[in-house]
């Protein structure tokens, strides 16, 4: 029996301008029905035999088993094993038909690698909490590797390491070698540092021990360091530590706004942002923190990052600079900037409504004073209307009414100001600096 190859996917998979053999655009491939996974339906890639005889792919029958299901979808007899064993012959026979008709641009299925055993990384995992203890730096970076390679060959592989206990194994290695110099330790801190971002959940006993004064100064030291993945990483980390523990640690907030005013990508500016964020509104020490980013810059920095900013940015460094803008100086310096009110009222209702009630919330901080030039610029860019629309399309009860007493607040400065277009270009506005 054979099932037909469909003459989509075989344009899908055809190199870009390649035609089909003799110009015949409507040929079908036929697919043997033992190619394929009796659950997908698909073209099995790393074929997998059961005990009852049955071949499936492995990636749709581990899938069927993580479901909670204990039988055969084929036979539906219950299994004692769950057990997989690879079926090269049959992998070899796809290998084989896929060179055959390759010239229909079908690609050759790779030699799947044997995914890891539990048994192989708990080994691992005892050796490298030996290592540690031994204060061995090189053999734990290289069994700290090992175990980085077969996180990327599978997200089986990575399951399967974060099943197995990895985010304490790490993080006592991780702090271990951070309570002594982190110098001479670095390369191996940066392997670790390498692993941990994707090791989730770590635990409670993973994040006690990163949540060290050493480890974070370690994590705080990569911050400012020049390697751009160990930056990123530790970037990742930092976000999910205890900010009351953070916020103690000699340099955290330089190196945060290093990584907004430097910014190495997407992901760590997020992550920073949201480190920031948590210093800023909630950790014990906040006052001195908030004081602390105000004298680094970090006002004009977030204004200038608001402007192209895709969600994610947006609604975290509006809501750094809502926390920011309850010190006095803060708001001086917000007033001051000329990006500031422009950039404010374009971000309600264009972005969430998160953002939406960061951006109500700042403005109200901005405005509350009664300073006509503020009152005076808000209406100018639109405020009136935004705040308007935003009662009319609704919002949280907070937001509601910080939004109608500023529409008391700018009702009276209508008439002193030609109101102008909330959406214009912001790029064409001159920066402050």
């Amino acid at each position: 029996m054979v099932l037909s190859w469909t003459k989509g996917r075989v344009f899908r998979r055809a190199p870009k301008g390649k035609k089909l053999a003799g110009g015949d655009l409507e040929v079908e491939i036929l697919v043997p029905s033992h190619f394929r996974c009796p659950v997908s339906m698909d073209l099995m890639r790393d074929p997998v035999t059961l005990s009852t005889g049955v071949t499936y792919d492995r990636d749709s029958i581990e899938k069927w088993f993580e479901s909670g299901n204990q039988t055969c979808p084929v036979t539906n007899l219950f299994l004692n094993s769950f057990e997989v064993i690879p079926n090269h012959a049959i992998r070899r026979m796809i290998q084989d038909w896929c060179v055959e008709h390759k010239n229909y641009g079908i690609e050759r299925i790779p030699t799947p690698r044997i995914p890891v055993a539990p048994y192989q990384v708990s080994e691992t995992f005892e050796k490298i909490i030996a290592a540690t203890r031994a204060g061995d730096d090189n053999k734990c970076q290289e069994l700290v590797g090992k175990i980085k390679t077969w996180g990327k060959e599978s997200e089986r592989n990575k399951r399967c390491i974060v099943e197995n206990g990895a985010g304490a194994v790490l993080a006592d290695a991780f702090g271990s070698f951070s309570s002594n110099s982190i110098e001479k330790n670095a390369a191996v801190l940066a392997e670790i540092l390498g692993v941990l971002p994707w090791i989730s959940p770590i635990g409670e006993e993973g994040k006690s021990k990163l949540g060290s004064e050493a480890s974070l100064r370690c994590m705080v030291w990569f911050l400012n360091g020049t390697d751009l993945s160990a930056k990123q990483n530790a970037a990742l980390l930092l976000k999910e530590m205890p900010v009351n523990a953070l916020a103690k640690i000699e340099g955290v907030a330089e190196a945060l706004a290093k990584m907004i005013s430097d910014p190495i990508g997407l992901s760590p500016t997020k992550a920073s942002l949201r480190t920031i964020f948590r210093l800023v509104s909630s950790s014990a020490d906040k006052e001195r923190i908030r004081q602390r980013f105000v004298e680094l810059g970090l006002v004009p920095l977030l204004l200038e990052a608001l402007v192209d900013a895709d969600r994610g940015v947006c609604e975290k460094a509006l809501g750094v600079l809502d926390c920011l803008c309850d010190s006095l100086e803060a708001k001086k310096l917000a007033k001051a900037n000329a990006l500031t009110m422009p950039v404010i009222v374009k971000k309600i209702l264009r972005v969430s409504e998160l953002a939406s009630e960061f951006a109500v919330s700042l403005l109200w901080k901005l405005c509350e004073k009664n300073d006509e030039g503020v009152l005076l610029e808000a209406v100018q860019v639109g405020a009136f209307q935004k705040l308007l629309v935003l009662l009319q399309v609704g919002c949280g009860e907070g937001t509601k009414e910080k939004a109608t007493e500023l529409l008391k607040l700018l009702h009276g400065y209508k008439s002193k100001a030609e109101c102008v277009d909330s959406s214009l270009d912001l790029k064409y506005l001159k920066k402050p600096y």
